[in-house]
């Protein structure tokens, strides 16, 4: 198998209780972000969880990063995870596009959420000049992922193409998901009935070879989605003859969506590899 490891990265273990905490100190980010001036507001439907926040750097962009937030798939978590993300990208030149969506309990699932990450990716990347890379987080990085293949399906065909994919210790295997009970069967709820039929419409892992890049970005100490989720998918990935790159890091589960860490610092390395 040719599963690649860009690289391994040290980095403190963090909580999410440590980032919710995490605010206005910026030390070791790039940039800021005058929301006022630069942030506008997208709705591509009528519920209240169907918007994108659209955030644009000054001066030329170097493309766009679709930034698709976790939480298992559940209403309780919402695009608060990305925000902080969105600031950093905006700071280093990118567009970027923190998603919000239905989830499990205001509406979404199996296929509703899916719905919608098609719909905010139309509604922000019709016209780019440049990159159009999804980056996401836990169940966000399946939808990250999820949404390089969707124009495989008469559902969610015709809309703008992806350039890449970044998962974040993205739920990338639902069957094992589903069999591990991971997130107190968080997997099950999202997709209703796991027929078929479902898992060859909303698992990634059933939908390799994607036709774009793709990087998993996974710590070994992460004790929230096991690192054999991003193993088995590069493994998968690459067999079939992807362009599927795993990155090594540390700090557990959260540490990629800290903007302070090393393990954000990878993703920003893989970025300015694309742009």
């Amino acid at each position: 198998m040719r599963r690649r490891t860009l690289l391994a990265l040290p980095v403190a273990g963090l909580g999410a209780a440590a980032l919710a905490a995490c605010s206005s100190d910026r030390s070791g980010r790039v940039g800021g972000v005058d929301e006022s001036a630069r942030t506008r507001r997208i709705t591509y439907g009528d519920d209240p969880s169907q918007w994108v926040d659209l955030l644009t750097p000054d001066g030329a962009s170097r493309g766009l990063v679709v930034v698709i937030h976790g939480g298992f798939w559940r209403a309780q978590y919402g695009a608060d995870y990305g925000a902080p993300l969105a600031e950093d990208l905006v700071g280093r030149g990118w567009t970027a596009a923190n998603v919000e969506y239905r989830r499990v309990g205001n509406g979404g699932g199996f296929p509703e959420t899916l719905d919608d990450i098609h719909a905010a990716i139309g509604a922000v990347a019709t016209g780019v000049d440049g990159p159009i890379v999804t980056l996401g987080h836990s169940a966000g990085g399946h939808l990250a992922t999820w949404a390089g293949a969707r124009g495989r399906f008469d559902r969610w065909a015709g809309g703008p193409a992806l350039t890449h994919v970044i998962s974040q210790a993205g739920v990338v295997d639902l069957r094992a998901a589903v069999d591990e009970h991971l997130g107190d069967g968080a997997t099950l709820a999202f997709l209703g009935t796991a027929d078929e039929t479902t898992y060859e419409q909303a698992d990634p892992l059933a939908q390799v070879p994607l036709d774009v890049p793709m990087w998993v970005v996974h710590a070994p100490d992460d004790d929230t989605v096991p690192f054999a989720q991003a193993t088995t998918y590069v493994d998968a990935a690459t067999a079939a003859g992807a362009e599927a790159t795993l990155v090594e890091v540390t700090g557990g589960h959260f540490a990629v969506i800290d903007p302070d860490s090393d393990a954000w610092a990878a993703c920003v390395k893989v970025l300015d590899a694309i742009a």
